[in-house]
This record gives structure tokens, C-alpha cells and sequence, in this order.
């Protein structure tokens, strides 16, 4: 699940030819959002923007056009972001992992499936390459992060959105395989919950 081919097949409003006095006329809005998705900060996304910016301004020179102007800027606040989690990052507590362990219990059966009663998910029949082109699902998902302890919705965005590979993440944020596995799987989780009250409804799947 990536956003950012999403994101680059918004419109571009002119033709820039790199000219950074359109930069925030022509990507702002979109570098904006990609940042508060997964730092769901107003006031860091901000910063984090206005230095990729600034950074895109001092490489501009370095700027070949092999690809959009939009997907460099792109690339350089996706680094931008990851710095951020690298600075900030703290090892998960092992009572997490306990605790998680708790949770767990009574959710699967013996096979590590779903169980099929109250305590499971709603079976999805919805084809997730439609969903993902849909603008209602990238909010619900967005609301659905934004309930995520920020640690948790980090971990996510970085392996499910922006596609990092594992080895990366537990390098950036200085944690254990099974750390990242507990934190992916305990956002799957929840949201998944999360959506099936928020965009799919309990009991039936959107289809339009």
C-alpha cells in the first residue's frame, strides 16, 4: 500500500521547471498531507516541510528530471521523516510485548486465524485495488491512524504505506524483529476494527 504514486497523479497545476518560487504553490498542500499522515502533527509536519524545502532549494542544481518534480520533493521529506523517527526513536518496553501476548489471547484460534465470532473482523469483500483509488478511504484511514498510539501509526506508515523495508525500520528506530512485529500486528489490528465501524460498517461492505 503505497501513497505516494497516489499522491503523484494529483494534478500539477503548471509546469514548473523546477523553479522553487512555485514549489508551494504547486506541492504544498500534497507534501503537507503526506507528512501529517505519518507524523499527525500539524506544527512538526509543518517543520518537517519547510526543511525539505530548504534542502530541495540547496540540490535543486542536482535535480536531473528523471523523474516528477513532485516525486523528488517526495523523496526528499520521506528521508526528512525518517531522520525524524531515527532522532526520536526509544526501544519498545518489554511489558508491551507482554501485554500484547494478553491481547491476543481469545482473538485467533489454534491455527492463528480470526475466529469467526464477535470477538473477529467482519470478513472484507471489497477489492483493495478499488479501495485504495477511493478519496474516502484514505480519509477513513487517515482518522483511523490519527487513534493509534504515535509509535504504533510511525511503524505502520513506514513498512505499509511508504513500503520500508523491515530491516530499515528496526535500524531507524533502533528496535527488535519481534518489537516491529508487534507493533505491526497490533495496528493491523486495530485498524482494521477501526475501518469496519468508520468506512465499511460491521455488518456490510461499501461497493460503488
Amino acid at each position: 500500500m503505497n501513497t505516494e504514486s497516489a499522491m503523484n497523479r494529483l494534478p500539477e497545476r503548471a509546469a514548473s521547471s523546477s523553479d522553487p518560487e512555485k514549489w508551494v504553490d504547486l506541492h504544498g498542500n500534497i507534501l503537507y498531507r503526506f507528512a501529517l499522515l505519518r507524523l499527525r502533527d500539524p506544527k512538526l509536519a509543518e517543520d518537517v516541510v519547510q526543511e525539505t524545502l530548504l534542502s530541495a532549494l540547496q540540490a535543486r542544481d542536482r535535480f536531473l528530471g528523471e523523474s516528477s518534480e513532485r516525486s523528488w520533493l517526495i523523496g526528499i521529506l520521506k528521508h526528512k521523516i525518517i531522520d525524524h523517527f531515527r532522532k526520536s526513536s526509544r526501544e519498545m518496553p518489554i511489558e508491551d510485548a507482554t501485554q500484547f501476548e494478553a491481547e491476543m489471547e481469545g482473538v485467533f484460534d489454534e491455527q492463528g486465524h480470526w475466529k469467526r465470532d464477535e470477538t473477529g473482523p467482519a470478513e472484507w469483500a471489497a477489492d483493495p485495488g478499488v479501495l485504495f483509488e477511493r478519496k474516502e478511504f484514505w480519509v477513513a484511514l487517515d482518522g483511523c491512524l490519527s487513534k493509534l498510539p504515535a509509535r504504533m501509526a510511525h511503524v505502520f506508515s513506514l513498512r505499509e504505506i511508504d513500503d520500508i523495508s523491515s530491516a530499515q525500520i528496526c535500524d531507524t528506530l533502533k528496535i527488535s524483529t519481534s518489537n516491529l512485529w508487534v507493533l505491526l500486528h497490533r495496528a493491523r489490528m486495530q485498524l482494521r476494527k477501526c475501518l469496519e465501524v468508520h468506512f465499511f460498517g460491521r455488518n456490510s461492505v461499501e461497493s460503488k
